[in-house]
């Protein structure tokens, strides 16, 4: 598999294919399913959940009406404390500046911790364009990266990987990328964590310059978080003489005050914890390390001039949703085309991208509308309501002209009752030309169902034959 989404094809389509394939259904209903129950377990032990998700949606929309202000804020403690701060557009300038400043450097190898802003912007892609090779530190994005593959998940990128085939990824790839696995290996989870521990050791230590994301940022203080489960983080953010941090700008919360009510809302809604086994935090330059803050947009304002759009931005990249949809769990992440799969990934991505792609267009599609992923968000982002929003906006603009004329029909028939009378007893004459299969692109929907034969004679007409009696 191609390291990038481009060329992706629609969502239906991706998903035709993934369904078909038993083996990663089945790593996905097994993962998703435990993780979803440690989540419920730790959710029920607050008993101030609700109250917690209220604040956390409420804290999150402040930011968003004055994120304006909070950014200037940022900027100004950031550079109070010794730190850079750039801002980026788009990837491609994000891309440009990280480029540049690792080139200042002399060095043309880089560690990275988990980020889904530099995945976003491809940059890894873009590094290895101009000879600097990136190295994922996370032990699933290592996975992914050495098995030249594509990440799946928002917690766990590579869920759509068992351990056997995990080990066989080691053997047939660590070697190229530096210290080899064990000649022994097995698929003993503990086994593959140490192989991956050695490895990933001689990076930490060489390493001057490590790249990282954030999950937030305090304007108060300029302080950037970073919350991770193995330990790869601390080393990346404190070992190299240069660090670089692409966050984007909807990341931000008002006060250290604040923080304390995601602090207890993310580890319970991704890993199912009481709290985060790893949290790193930094303000500004620290012990001599050149710090160095890229703050993208890359789509966020546009999403954020949308009233029911912008509530996608309140996302903390928990993957709660994923962990509930009926549809991830059958089609898997990558039929969404894009680094945020699933529910929120539906309603994210099109934003931040548009509509100017067949993928882009399917993505808000890619539902039941069942509603658990609303249940379960954090912070209370309504997805269901986003979806039918989206679709309206593909609608209106002509995309679906044949959805739109058969809506139209529909319509002046149903609201007509002389006419709608006039259509069921048509559809009862000739009932028996009923075909078992709609023709062209409409036979999709009777691949697993046929088309009900209409009654010989209507509700209406049976009800006013009794009368006459």
């Amino acid at each position: 598999m191609s390291s990038t989404f481009v060329g992706m094809p629609s969502f239906p389509k991706a998903a035709s294919r993934a369904v078909g394939n038993a083996q990663l259904r089945h790593n996905l209903h097994k993962a998703t399913h435990t993780i979803r129950d440690k989540r419920a377990a730790a959710v029920a032990e607050q008993p101030d959940w609700a109250s917690l998700r209220v604040a956390g949606a409420a804290l999150k929309n402040r930011v968003l009406r004055h994120l304006d202000l909070y950014l200037e804020q940022l900027e100004e403690a950031v550079q109070r404390a010794g730190g850079h701060v750039h801002w980026a557009a788009d990837a491609a300038e994000a891309n440009r500046i990280v480029l540049s400043l690792v080139r200042a450097t002399g060095e043309t190898e880089v560690v990275k911790v988990k980020s889904m802003a530099t995945q976003e912007i491809g940059l890894n892609e873009a590094l290895a364009e101009e000879g600097i090779t990136a190295y994922e530190t996370d032990l699933a994005e290592l996975i992914v990266q050495l098995g030249d593959d594509l990440p799946s998940h928002i917690l766990v990128p590579a869920i759509h990987r068992n351990r056997a085939e995990i080990r066989e990824i080691f053997q047939r790839a660590m070697a190229s990328w530096g210290r080899p696995a064990p000649a022994d290996l097995t698929d003993d989870p503990r086994a593959l964590a140490e192989a991956a521990r050695l490895h990933l050791r001689e990076r930490f230590l060489s390493a001057k310059v490590g790249i990282s994301g954030a999950n937030f940022a305090v304007a108060e203080t300029g302080t950037l978080v970073v919350l991770e489960s193995e330990g790869n983080g601390r080393m990346c953010l404190t070992l190299p003489e240069t660090l670089i941090s692409v966050v984007g700008i909807e990341k931000l919360v008002p006060t250290w005050q604040d923080l304390e009510v995601f602090m207890q809302l993310l580890p319970r809604s991704s890993t199912g914890e009481r709290m985060n086994p790893y949290t790193s935090m930094w303000t500004g330059a620290t012990e001599g390390q050149d710090f160095h803050l890229i703050l993208l947009d890359n789509g966020r304002t546009k999403a954020l001039a949308d009233t029911v759009g912008r509530q996608a931005l309140r996302c903390i990249r928990c993957s709660a949703c994923l962990n509930v949809c009926p549809v991830y769990e059958r089609a898997g992440g990558h039929a969404y085309g894009s680094v945020y799969p699933g529910p929120i990934g539906a309603i994210l991505t099109p934003q931040l991208r548009g509509f100017g792609s067949e993928l882009d267009e399917s993505l808000p599609y890619a539902s039941t509308l069942c509603g658990a992923c609303y249940d379960v968000c954090p912070v209370a982002i309504n997805i269901p309501e986003v979806l039918l929003h989206l679709r309206a906006k593909i609608g209106a603009s002509g995309v679906h002209r044949a959805e739109k004329l058969a809506m139209g029909a529909a319509r002046r028939v149903l609201s007509s009752p002389g006419l709608l009378a006039a259509s069921q007893r048509t559809a009862g004459r000739f009932r028996r030309l009923t075909p078992r299969r709609l023709p062209g692109p409409l036979s999709a929907w009777t691949d697993t169902r046929d088309i009900p034969a209409p009654p010989p004679q209507s509700f209406r007409d049976w009800w006013a034959s009794r009368e006459e009696r």
